[in-house]
């Protein structure tokens, strides 16, 4: 689970914002709040992110999709690191971007910073956190490591850290020479960790190969109740002829695939799981049926659907997660929003919160301009943030909760709409500045 996570330096975010999964002491809808006994901490299950276009959202998106990618694929010898310091002030561009990401794995809260400039990584930190103390596993300033004392193979880590380039996190380049003290917080970035921008797919959908996945039932089921169309989803064998992949692809599954393994691809708007069986490889595509009024089913392709309806199952395994199918996954979407009718969008999300309790592990952060989600029916006040722009270009990043008077039966999406909260346009026509207040 994400507890907070940090950015400075970053595309329109300037100045150090801090964004907290951590409950505050309100009670309203107490009940479906994760604990965590060890460190007598709530953490919030659910986040909405608010503000006008260009405030800043997609940034925060894009940070924890930067850091995701730094983590997991790291950096060539010659390649420059792909940081976006601020631009509209002298001098940012030469000062380091920083990141800090705060994690509760498997019981244990880990605290991950580094800060890089395009040609290296100039700090990086990496910290276990139990319920008394801080133990700083290992601290890189530069071109010098320190490590904690109680670290096996101290000599073996300082050799990885010589082999390791300025322009890459010790973290990976350490688990890449099967270093393991350091992996959980590797493996959460790359098992963990969902991000689906606008216009990408969430690509792990082989489980619907498995009758007998308990996923592949959650879906069949509350597909008809979503107003697709659909009454159920399933696969067909393909010819490979029929799909549109160049040979390097097909060379690639024959290298990548095990027996009994499985390989998403998405060519256009169809969906394709590649399986191997008795040593081939097989093809097989996604098809939705719909109901005729004789009882019987017809059958659709993937591409024929409206872009709503695909984005629909596109996303169906955020809300459907965790519980009952013990997935400790954290997704963040964002523009959650697009291509959804506003009472889709509430329905997936109030399935999604059913499902959360004291001993659930879930998140589902998302990005929105949809204001009818803003009400405490539904969300905490310090489950609902936003992002706003200053006259400079800079963008902060708040909770409802910081806002003292906001009591918990106020209407936050009127407030909101008319401008008292922050985070809505501001518009000029014929040099007169226009938002909600004025009208």
């Amino acid at each position: 689970m994400i507890i907070s996570f940090s950015i400075e330096n970053w595309m329109s975010f300037r100045d150090s914002v801090s964004f907290s999964m951590v409950a505050s002491r309100e009670r309203q809808h107490g009940d479906r709040i994760p604990k965590v006994e060890k460190y007598q901490m709530r953490i919030l299950p659910v986040a909405a992110i608010y503000g006008a276009n260009a405030s800043g959202k997609t940034n925060f998106f894009k940070a924890l999709n930067f850091v995701r990618k730094l983590v997991l694929e790291g950096t060539g010898p010659d390649e420059l690191i792909p940081v976006e310091p601020y631009r509209l002030a002298n001098g940012y561009m030469e000062k380091p971007s920083r990141f800090r990401i705060e994690l509760l794995i498997d019981g244990t809260i880990y605290e991950f910073s580094f800060a890089a400039t395009r040609r290296a990584v100039v700090e990086e930190r990496l910290v276990e956190i139990t319920s008394t103390s801080e133990k700083t596993l290992y601290n890189r300033q530069g071109n010098e490591l320190n490590l904690h004392s109680s670290l096996s193979r101290k000599q073996f880590l300082l050799f990885a850290f010589q082999g390791t380039w300025d322009n890459q996190l010790f973290l990976t380049n350490s688990v890449s020479q099967k270093v393991y003290d350091f992996k959980p917080v590797y493996d959460w970035f790359g098992n963990s960790l969902g991000l689906i921008a606008p216009d990408s797919i969430y690509q792990r959908f082989g489980y619907l190969l498995d009758e007998n996945h308990p996923m592949r039932g959650a879906i069949n089921k509350i597909i008809p109740q979503l107003d697709t169309g659909i009454s159920h989803l399933d696969f067909e064998k393909t010819h490979f002829d029929s799909i549109p992949f160049e040979d390097s692809f097909k060379n690639d599954l024959n290298e990548k695939i095990e027996e009994g393994g499985y390989i998403d691809a998405r060519f256009g708007n169809e969906r394709f799981v590649f399986t191997r069986t008795g040593g081939e490889i097989v093809a097989n595509k996604l098809v939705a049926f719909h109901p005729r009024p004789d009882g019987t089913d017809a059958k659709f392709e993937f591409h024929q659907e409206s872009e709503g309806s695909r984005r629909v199952i596109d996303l169906l395994p955020a809300f459907l997660g965790e519980p009952p199918f013990g997935l400790n996954r954290v997704y963040v979407i964002d523009e959650l929003d697009r291509s959804l009718h506003p009472l889709l969008t509430r329905k997936l999300i109030e399935t999604y919160l059913a499902g959360c309790n004291a001993r659930s592990r879930a998140q589902l952060l998302f990005t929105t301009h949809d204001v009818s989600l803003m009400d405490q029916h539904l969300f905490r006040r310090d489950e609902m943030w936003v992002t706003e722009k200053n006259s400079e270009g800079n963008s902060d990043l708040f909770s409802f909760s910081d806002y003292k008077d906001i009591r918990y039966d106020k209407d936050i999406r009127k407030s909101y709409l008319q401008g008292r909260l922050g985070g809505v346009p501001r518009f000029s026509l014929s040099g007169t500045e226009i938002n909600e207040d004025s009208k």
